[in-house]
């Protein structure tokens, strides 16, 4: 399996600054346990996942341990890596979570 996996420091324009989160585009869900595992090899606090849904993105956010329902930082990393890698154009992004 090969994934593109991005790391961005959210809350910094400072190099190695902020807080560190992995961000992996997916076009289809892996299952739960690679997620994790993926997560866990990483190594950062948070992992996330997204796949596109039409006009928005599904985002999922792992730790090296556990799934959890929430986090900042790697919602605005994964902001970054669309508009600054992925080239998103739209004006805003729309996540759904949980």
């Amino acid at each position: 399996m090969k994934l593109p996996i991005y790391q961005a420091d959210a809350f910094t324009s400072e190099l190695f600054g902020g807080n560190p989160a992995a961000v992996i585009p997916l076009e289809e869900w892996l299952p739960d346990g690679v997620m994790q595992n993926i997560a866990a090899e990483n190594n950062l606090s948070e992992t996330a996942f997204f796949v596109e849904e039409g006009d928005s993105f599904r985002l999922r956010w792992f730790t090296p341990a556990v799934e959890v329902d929430l986090c900042g930082h790697a919602t605005l990393a994964t902001s970054h890596v669309l508009f600054e890698e992925l080239g998103y154009e739209q004006p805003t992004i729309n996540f759904n979570t949980l």
